[in-house]
């Protein structure tokens, strides 16, 4: 074994974090009088946001509501209540005062990101294609879809008070009044701010379900979410401490291997982190799969983008390893890679090519979605592509076959070609001599990827030997199933 341990950096980055953030505040030795004064009310008024803080950890701590929502004069959002400056969100940077740590790892995560949607082509649906702009001159579908995870700006009244278009919301990527990003209570619901509700898998599929990132679904079919349902009980996800390996080990959950503490075979700690990125090793959102420390630099995380992808690997295969053997975790990662440079290669990257030649010579409009080549190759990477890769990376065969590459090879086969083909045939007999010489360029590109040995089949051209082989294997199967 090499002397630098598998998860060193992320103790590294760990340690970084401690000694770069503010020292936690100490637990009062009781309750204030201002938040004695604010629950003489609200355990009346809200009685629920009552019950709900008596039942956390805060509620022992002696942290009540006026140390989460105390606010400055000056404040953006302040307003007086009752006598007191108070402002209603209480934002990662509120939450810093005592969990430095923490902010700071979420700081430097995607999740951070995840509200910088404004440019993407998912927010333009939403925004223009499905919406309209008769929600305070916006889209009331991006307001309660989109934003509802990715996150709102949140945007304040002359009065303190909170303006629709952005409140309320708990989008993980939030952008609050006081300057801060993100939202805590997007995974620790207010205001028990439970460490159990937001260790099950359920709390994530808030966000990560659906079409084109079904990662509750996925973990659902996988033997991970199969055990969780057999051994929930046995999990304790309402201890304070929660290391795999030394307090349970009978299911994982997503916290599990993206964010919590585990014990090692060799006896080392790895701690928790609100990073979730230190354990992947591919990006899947992207029409072609990339390296998490491309994307880190490209979203502006400039620490995250100094951590490669084989330290992100060798951190979660020191999860894995807890369970399963080392040769069981290297296979898996062979296979997951395996499926992942299938799809770049064979649809992903001459797909995106294909569509760079459609804009580059305006052989179809510049508005998005208003072609329906656009509508499909959207529909093949960023639903069934994407399906097809989260699928493999959580060992769900189903989404990445049927639900997954299935769809893409169906789809890929029997619309995309033919469209391309169609606007190429459609530009041929332009006026605009520059769109006949575009369309020559992409008869050219896909003649020249059809040529290609993995699309032999659709060509007419699959080589005589594995012609032979499937014959023989079909003369096999019908043997063994016919009557």
């Amino acid at each position: 074994m090499n002397s630098l341990k598998p998860f060193s950096l992320l103790v590294v980055i760990s340690i970084f974090f401690l000694s770069i953030c503010n020292a936690q505040t100490t637990i009062p030795n009781q309750m204030s009088d201002e938040t004695k004064e604010c629950i003489s009310c609200h355990n009346t008024e809200t009685t629920g946001i009552y019950q709900e803080w008596g039942t956390s950890k805060h509620f022992r701590a002696n942290v009540g509501c006026f140390e989460c929502h105390q606010a400055k004069v000056n404040d953006i959002d302040a307003f007086e209540h009752n006598g007191y400056t108070i402002s209603i969100i209480t934002s990662p940077k509120d939450c810093s005062k005592c969990h430095a740590k923490e902010v700071q790892e979420f700081d430097e995560s995607h999740h951070s990101k995840a509200g910088a949607i404004l440019g993407s082509l998912d927010n333009f649906l939403a925004d223009i294609v499905e919406g309209d702009w008769n929600f305070y001159g916006g889209s009331a579908l991006t307001v309660s879809g989109c934003k509802q995870c990715h996150g709102s700006v949140v945007e304040v009244n002359d009065d303190g008070s909170l303006k629709p278009t952005g409140w309320p919301n708990t989008g993980i990527g939030r952008f609050n009044p006081d300057g801060s990003v993100g939202s805590c209570t997007a995974c620790h619901q207010r205001h028990a701010f439970s460490a159990e509700q937001a260790r099950r898998p359920e709390n994530c599929g808030k966000c990560h379900l659906g079409p084109d990132h079904p990662q509750k679904e996925i973990y659902e079919e996988s033997k991970h979410g199969i055990a969780y349902r057999a051994y929930e009980d046995d999990l304790k996800m309402e201890s304070s401490k929660w290391v795999l390996g030394e307090d349970y080990t009978a299911a994982p959950t997503c916290a599990t291997c993206h964010m919590s503490a585990v014990r090692t075979s060799g006896g080392d700690l790895i701690p928790v982190t609100h990073d979730v990125g230190l354990r992947i090793s591919w990006n899947n959102r992207p029409p072609v799969s990339i390296r998490p420390e491309i994307s880190d630099k490209k979203l502006g995380l400039d620490k995250m983008a100094m951590v490669n992808w084989q330290t992100r690997r060798n951190n979660m295969k020191e999860v894995c390893t807890v369970c399963h053997t080392p040769n069981y975790v290297d296979n898996f990662y062979e296979q997951y890679d395996g499926v992942i440079n299938l799809y770049n290669s064979k649809f992903g990257e001459p797909g995106g090519e294909l569509m760079q030649v459609l804009y580059d010579n305006n052989l179809i409009s510049a508005m998005k979605f208003d072609d329906k080549v656009e509508w499909t190759w959207w529909e093949i990477w960023h639903h069934e592509g994407r399906r097809t890769r989260h699928g493999v990376s959580m060992m769900a065969p189903d989404y990445t076959h049927w639900h997954g590459l299935y769809e893409v090879a169906k789809h890929w086969y029997t619309m995309f070609i033919p469209e391309l083909k169609e606007v190429a045939e459609k530009n041929l007999v332009s006026e605009d001599p520059k769109k006949v010489e575009g369309a020559k360029i992409l008869e050219s590109k896909i003649e020249e990827l059809l040529a290609r040995p993995e699309h032999s089949w659709y060509t007419g051209n699959l080589p005589e030997e594995e012609k032979e082989k499937r014959k023989k294997a079909q003369e096999e199967f019908k043997k063994r199933y016919s009557k």
